[in-house]
């Protein structure tokens, strides 16, 4: 291919790397040429800080995965700047975006970067045997990752993590249960917190077909955007004899919700009809060791300020109940302008409360308070 005035060459992270001019002028990201995210960004400046926490304390081969790699951005990044990856296999089926990935991997002197053509199952497959598993699987992508779920975590080395991204919010949020039904085994239900319904219902769905294969995946790490959902699991190959899936009922009347292993018809505080959400993954969602162990991490790496702010926030949030709220719910009910965030959970701790800020929503905070109680607090 040759390079031509269509392609341009930026720097992101420590990493530079050829990418279609249109991708960077564009709102919406061309796919004719090849395939490049700027939005995106943030999710990979995430990815780099978690790969390279996981990676030193990890004991067995150092290979990293990059299933629907596009330009190569994320795979790219890995393997110039975690030093510790011992090498980087990337795949697409789009030959331009391969050769681009090639050219930049030149042009930062990698020497452990491998591209492949192929289908994505194909690609995954070819690594799910003993001896060939990674340390490290991607995938990432357009819409939903269910139907590469399965190939995702043969791939994945006893012990190594798979992170995953969904892009079909539509379907996570409850315009067409039908297809969520289908896709996650689960349906969401329209709330202010409906972002980490989205990331249960994942990460469910995730937890099913891991048990299945008689392999155990527990979540690390997850963030969000708003075009994208992202979550960070352990792969352990052994039976998974937990019972994690569940529900989230939520009461439309007052307010209220519930996380539990069965759903819940009538509303403890108002009486009302609560509708449920699920089923879906009700455990934790963080590992607040990995958190630490990426924080202190950080100064090793050219990323946004924003990652150490979030990921200070899943630390405070890693042990809190889930269902958080936000400022705007509690306005919307009080029919008054919402506090700041700081005074909110000062009041609910000053109370005898827990309560912390959740890195799901820049105005949203976890606590173990029940809704009417909150108000009650908040209006006195």
């Amino acid at each position: 291919m040759q390079l031509d005035q269509d392609i341009t060459t930026i720097t992101e992270g420590k990493t530079k790397i050829l990418v279609p001019k249109a991708a960077i002028e564009s709102k919406v990201p061309p796919m004719d040429v090849a395939f490049f995210n700027p939005r995106a960004k943030l999710s990979r400046d995430f990815s780099i800080i978690a790969y390279s926490a996981f990676i030193k304390k990890f004991h067995g081969p150092k290979t990293f995965l990059d299933s629907m790699s596009g330009v190569g951005a994320r795979g790219l990044r890995v393997a110039n700047e975690i030093k510790e990856i011992e090498h980087v296999y990337v795949n697409d089926l789009n030959p331009t975006a391969l050769e681009l990935g090639k050219k930049s991997a030149e042009i930062n002197n990698l020497q452990n970067y491998t591209a492949s053509e192929e289908e994505t199952c194909r690609f995954l497959s070819s690594f799910s045997r003993k001896g060939m598993r990674a340390a490290i699987v991607d995938i990432d992508p357009f819409g939903s990752p269910t139907r590469h779920l399965d190939c995702g975590i043969r791939a994945t080395v006893h012990g190594g993590i798979l992170s995953v991204t969904a892009t079909d919010l539509q379907v996570l949020h409850g315009l067409f249960n039908d297809a969520c039904r289908k896709k996650y085994y689960g349906t969401p239900i329209k709330t202010h917190y409906a972002d980490e319904i989205a990331i249960r219902l994942i990460l469910g769905c995730i937890h099913l077909i891991a048990a299945r294969l008689d392999v155990e995946a527990t979540p690390v790490f997850v963030e969000n955007n708003m075009h994208y959902y992202r979550v960070y699991v352990r792969i352990l190959n052994k039976s998974d004899t937990r019972d994690m899936m569940g529900f989230i009922s939520h009461c439309r009347s007052c307010g209220n919700r519930e996380i539990g292993k069965e759903r819940k018809e009538l509303c403890d505080i108002c009486s009302g009809t609560m509708i449920a959400a699920g089923p879906l993954w009700i455990g934790s969602l963080f590992e607040k060791e990995f958190l630490k162990d990426m924080l202190e991490d950080i100064p090793n790496h050219t990323v946004d300020k924003k990652c150490a702010k979030t990921i200070q926030r899943c630390i405070l949030e890693s042990e809190m109940p889930g269902c958080y709220y936000t400022l705007d719910e509690l306005a919307e009910m009080r029919k008054k302008s919402p506090a700041s965030l700081e005074k909110s959970i000062t009041i609910l701790q000053k109370n005898g409360y827990a309560s912390s800020p959740t890195s799901f929503n820049p105005t949203g905070f976890r606590t173990d308070c029940k809704i009417n109680k909150i108000l009650e607090l908040f209006s006195s």
